[in-house]
């Protein structure tokens, strides 16, 4: 393979982009979803792996606990 083929017809060197890609941290929805999971953030229901289900049902039950 010569030099030339990892090059893009701009001119960019296609080999280090996907290098620097790699070592260039979160992407913007993993940024979004760590976001969700660890600030419990308003609009990002889509990332979060919070049971609601679970949640209404132990809401439940404080609520039977307090009108004891």
């Amino acid at each position: 393979m010569k030099e030339n083929d990892n090059l893009t017809a701009a001119g960019t060197n296609i080999d280090e982009v996907k290098r620097k890609n790699a070592h260039s941290g979160m992407s913007y929805n993993e940024a979004k979803e760590f976001m969700a999971k660890t600030t419990r953030g308003h609009g990002t229901e889509t990332y979060s792996d919070t049971n609601i289900d679970d949640v209404k049902r132990k809401n439940q039950q404080l609520k039977g606990n307090q009108e004891q």
